[in-house]
């Protein structure tokens, strides 16, 4: 006879955690239609607070919501700011116009960091929908797992928990994007190692994407130009 106590509860669990999801999407829609309100009235100062508390607390935005943020940041003259939102901009609508725009605001002759090519592209796309992917595979698993109590261990449920498991457990620890930043200091110092005495590669100003391999002390460890470089933390913002 089926463990019915046990169903219950997995069940129960599983529109808890929905639930919750549901309303805190709920919060953020709510959040998002006050500064979006606030940004067409013109209150730009005080959208511009819903907005990066939207972004830095609840980790949540949309591309429209970081393209407000860049035009209040760039009418305060806050550059290092605007140049952050469009690069984050950039990863999910790679437009030559947004590479364009941050040379103008940083004077930069030109940029590294700016070509996404189309694997990597399918990969952000994965990044994105990262939680929708592992709910889904969650609740296929629990479907089957409920499956498999009911009808018995047949071997074709068993093998599909078992990929459906194989699954979720992929999609959770390596559908993961790496962590990119932007230069912000002028000048910057790209070195060969994590320390003052390492060889200088190449000094340049603001406006520059990086991906950020490691941390060592007050260094990341970056790729620059397919060369292991290292560059002091305070002279990058993390997007």
């Amino acid at each position: 006879m089926p463990n019915l106590p046990r169903i219950f509860l997995a069940k129960l669990a599983f529109f808890f955690v929905g639930f919750l999801q549901i309303f805190h999407c709920q919060a953020n829609s709510d959040s998002l239609e006050v500064a979006d309100s606030l940004f067409n009235s013109k209150n730009y100062q005080e959208a511009l607070g819903i907005y990066e508390e939207i972004l830095t607390k609840d980790q949540a935005y949309s591309p429209a919501m970081l393209l407000k943020m860049a035009f209040i940041s760039e009418g305060i003259g806050d550059y290092s700011s605007t140049t952050q939102y469009l690069s984050k901009y950039y990863e999910h609508n790679p437009s030559p116009q947004i590479p364009d725009k941050i040379k103008e605001l940083t004077n930069q002759a030109s940029l590294t960091g700016y070509s996404i090519s189309d694997g990597e592209q399918f990969f952000k796309l994965l990044t994105d929908n990262r939680q929708l992917i592992i709910s889904s595979l969650t609740l296929l698993v629990i479907v089957t797992l409920i499956a498999i109590v009911l009808k018995g261990a047949q071997k074709g449920l068993v093998i599909t928990g078992f990929v459906l498991i194989v699954l979720t457990f992929v999609s959770n620890n390596f559908i993961q994007g790496p962590d990119t930043g932007i230069i912000t200091k002028n000048p910057t110092l790209i070195m060969t190692h994590p320390s003052a005495g390492g060889n200088l590669i190449q000094q340049v100003g603001p406006g520059h994407r990086i991906v950020i391999k490691s941390s060592v002390d007050i260094w990341y460890q970056i790729d620059w130009n397919g060369q292991k470089a290292f560059i002091k933390k305070d002279q990058v913002s993390k997007i």
